[in-house]
């Protein structure tokens, strides 16, 4: 099997990103032997995981629920193939924020590279005990946001 190549940017810049690296389990394929739909969702759940983790982030966890999810599916994964999942946030809002996603099947003896599904999805800051939406902590938004400054400032220097 091939090393995974750098992934592909997903559509265009963003605030922040992460890429999550994995492997088709057993449990993530159906009857026909391919990836069930719902793999891709954790997949992408472990990039945003990736993401909120590399940036400090602590208490999101059970306090950012999907409010959309939005996929296209493209191509098939397989048991024990290589996954890059590609993620992006892309806006965020008084008390939203608005991702979007690529998950690649990494090349194999039987399969070339391909994207296996893209889309976008929002979570809404809901804190623990509450019900009602509420705006994203100042230290959040500063941690997920520097990261886009300092991509900014190593462009222009």
């Amino acid at each position: 099997m091939s090393r995974p190549r750098s992934p592909e940017p997903v559509d265009g810049a963003g605030i922040t990103c992460a890429v999550h690296r994995s492997r088709v389990e057993w449990m993530d394929t159906d009857a026909a032997g391919h990836h069930h739909n719902t793999a891709v969702v954790r997949f992408v759940e472990a990039a945003e995981a990736t993401l909120i983790r590399e940036r400090g982030i602590t208490g999101y966890f059970g306090a950012a629920p999907r409010v959309r999810f939005e996929v296209d599916f493209s191509s098939p994964l397989w048991f024990g193939q290589e996954v890059t999942t590609n993620l992006v946030l892309e806006h965020i809002g008084t008390s939203s924020m608005t991702f979007r996603f690529g998950v690649w099947g990494e090349e194999t003896d039987q399969h070339p590279r391909r994207l296996a599904a893209s889309g976008r999805y929002v979570t809404v800051h809901v804190p623990r005990g509450e019900r009602d939406s509420a705006p994203w902590p100042a230290a959040w938004r500063a941690a997920l946001e520097d990261d886009a400054h300092r991509r900014t400032q190593e462009r222009s220097g």
